[in-house]
């Protein structure tokens, strides 16, 4: 079992269900880790792993798109991702909002959500 590992993305997004947050955006923090059996694997190409820069513009590209839950965003970037590499199978990723509007909060919010896929 090999794992690629995207830690600490920083991105802005404008995800939310409160007032304002669709125009004013917050900082977001994603984890992500993905999975996959390398059998006989020489690990001499590209083409034979999860090529983790594509993983990376697909977390791009689905942040970019105003949520209101996170929960359908990390759904979108899974399922994104075993399209892309239907060899995958098994996916963690957690994405948390880093200045949630919440007060007197100090910290920050998110979720996480993991899938095993069969191969």
């Amino acid at each position: 079992m090999v794992s690629i590992e995207l830690h600490n993305l920083r991105l802005h997004a404008y995800h939310g269900l409160y007032p304002g947050e669709e125009k004013t955006g917050s900082a977001y923090e994603v984890n992500l880790k993905v999975s996959y059996d390398e059998g006989a694997v020489q690990f001499d190409d590209i083409r034979n792993t999860i090529n983790y820069v594509d993983v990376f513009e697909i977390v791009k590209s689905r942040m970019a798109v105003p949520t209101p839950l996170l929960e359908k965003v990390a759904e979108g970037i899974l399922r994104r991702i075993k399209h892309q590499y239907p060899f995958a199978t098994e996916a963690i990723i957690s994405i948390y909002k880093l200045e949630p509007p919440i007060e007197n909060i100090q910290g920050k919010i998110g979720i996480t959500m993991r899938k095993e896929w069969e191969r």
